[in-house]
Order: structure tokens, then sequence, then C-alpha cells
């Protein structure tokens, strides 16, 4: 009985000697890893990183910016980050700092075949980003203070409209999407005639107050009759029930369109994980993250058109044709030019 009990033995303690050989590595193997620096607002990228994480097994280190700093801090970091990158992937709530990285260097060309479809205005040429997703700029109008016939349609009425002046506002345009706005109007109608319409608004005495909340937070409580913000801005104010209503401005036929400010996504150049990296990218691009960005508010329109904007009556939109290389290439001479207009 011994004899036979004895190669038995031997035989479960070799088998059990092989599952640990292999199954060593496969214990000990580091789970595949993507970094992830973002400046949409945590709110809204968290569940999207989180849903990756669970359907690819993938961790996911998301770095996110903070609200004192937004996406000049994450810029820096990367642009300091240069020789020695920590980041595998940037996803941008905006466009001109995206274009920034990519000067300076910090950005690797990928093509996603998820990019399929997505216009080429929202494209590089190169491949160095890709945008999905997005606001665009509109014109806030207190219902209470005007009917539906003297809404203002274009950007052209905060210059020549009915409305006394001081009852419209914009952004202060040196900074964020109402400076990007501004250098796209240099970009598109030539640095004289942009800063007439500026100095047009400067002298009507069209309110100029401190950001795209502000002008909606004036509009919604009466202050003014309407304002130039963003559709995230304000879709907020429809949502919370504000007396308020959006016009898309310029969308007749032969008008400039309006400013789309779209997310953007990037490959970093020497990234410590370039295969996670394309796949995530692969991620946010496709279709279905684009439909749930719309659906948690984060952006009011997609940019394949597949589907209805957000938060407003009509169905689509009409961009400016301009290109966002043109807009980075004029932004910091415009910046000094409406820093005389509108010095405080």
């Amino acid at each position: 009985m011994k004899k036979v009990i004895l190669p038995i033995l031997v035989l479960v303690i070799v088998a059990a000697g092989i599952l640990v050989f292999f199954a060593l590595p496969m214990a000990t193997q580091p789970k595949p890893e993507v970094v992830v620096y973002t400046s949409v607002d945590q709110v809204y990228a968290e569940p999207i990183l989180k849903e990756y994480e669970k359907i690819s097994g993938v961790s996911v280190k998301a770095v996110y910016d903070v609200e004192a700093t937004k996406t000049t801090g994450l810029v820096t970091r990367l642009i300091s980050e240069r020789a020695n990158p920590q980041a595998d992937v940037f996803w941008n709530g905006e466009i001109m700092q995206t274009i920034l990285l990519k000067e300076n260097e910090v950005l690797t060309p990928y093509t996603s075949p998820n990019s399929t479809g997505i216009p080429p205005l929202f494209k590089d040429p190169e491949g160095y980003w890709t945008g999905f997703g997005g606001r665009f700029r509109v014109i806030i109008v207190n219902t209470n203070l005007l009917s539906p016939e003297h809404y203002p349609d274009s950007i052209d009425d905060f210059r020549e409209g009915t409305v006394p002046a001081d009852q419209t506002g914009i952004a202060y345009p040196l900074f964020g999407t109402t400076a990007t706005h501004a250098a796209a109007l240099y970009a598109t109608l030539g640095n004289q005639a942009a800063r007439d319409y500026f100095i047009a608004l400067r002298d009507r005495n069209v309110r100029v107050l401190d950001g795209n909340s502000v002008v909606r937070d004036q509009v919604a409580s009466g202050l003014l009759a309407y304002g130039l913000t963003d559709s995230d801005d304000a879709c907020g104010a429809v949502m919370r029930g504000d007396p308020v209503d959006i016009v898309i401005p310029d969308q007749g036929p032969g008008e400039r369109g309006t400013l789309v400010i779209p997310n953007t996504v990037a490959l970093i150049r020497g990234g410590p994980n370039p295969g996670e990296g394309k796949k995530l990218i692969d991620y946010l691009l496709s279709p279905d993250t684009e439909t749930e960005l719309l659906d948690i508010g984060w952006i009011q329109m997609a940019t394949r058109g597949n589907h209805p904007l957000r938060c407003v009556s009509t169905t689509s939109i009409t961009p400016m044709n301009v290109s966002y290389p043109a807009i980075a290439a004029v932004q910091e001479e415009v910046k000094r030019d409406l820093a005389e207009i509108f010095i405080r």
C-alpha cells in the first residue's frame, strides 16, 4: 500500500509545484495602467474614466486640475515634464492650450480609428490632437425683459442693437473662451475690422464682466437683457429654471456662424504607457463616450452631428469657418490689442 501511495504523493507534489511555477508570474504581473491629465471638471471626467477602468481592467491614474489654475496649470506641468513625461494622455476641456502643447513638442501624433466621422475642422491635420464633443458660444436672453421678436440673433447686436448697451454684457475678452472667441474674430474679419468691433462695444458701454458665469447670472437676475456666454453656462441657467432663453448667433445663410469649443485629447510624447494611452484615446473618441458626455451635461453638441443639440431649440449648428491653429496664431497679439481697448 505504501508503495502505491508514495508515487501518488510525488505526482501531487510535482503537479502542485508546476501550478505554483506558472501561477506565480501571473499573480505578480503588475496590472496595466494609464496616466491621464485632464482639465475637465472631475464631476464629469471621473465617471467616464471609472467606466473605462471597469470595462478594460486597466488602472486609470487621473490627475485633475484645480479650479484656480484650471487648464493652464496642467499645461505648465506637462511642459515642465517634457524631458521626463509622467502622463500618457491629455484630455482637455478646450483646445487652445492643447495647440500650445503641440507647439512646445509635448505631444506625439496618433490617429485613432474612432476619429472616423469627426469633421476635419476638429482634427489636427498632422494627428497631434483630436476634438470631440463641445460647447459653443451663445447669447443668453432674459425672457422677462425681451419677447422673442426682439431677441438678438448676431453678435453684431452688441454693437448696434436696439437694446441699450448697458443692458447687455460680455465677459472680459482677455481670458477664457471669450478671449478665444475674440481671436477667432480677428482671424476671420481681419485685425482692423475686429478691433473696430471691440472699440464699438467699449464706446457703447457694453458691460464687461468677470466671466461667462457672471454674464449668465446677471441676465438670469434681470440686471442684463442679454449677454454672450458659453452653452454650458447658459444651459445651467435653463436647468435651474431661470427666466432665460438661448440664441445661437449668426446662423443665417451666409453668416459667420458661432465659435465651437471642442474637448481635445492627445497622446503625450514619450509617456510611460503609450499603448494604453492609445486605447484610452480610442475610448474617449468613441460615439458612446460622446453620447454619455452629452447625457451628463458636460457638452452640448456632438462633433459628429449625430445627436440633437442639448438645451436649445434648434437641431444643428453652423460653426465659424476658421481653423483653430489660425486662432492660436493670433491669440497673444489679440490679447495685447484688447488690453489697450479694455484696460481697467
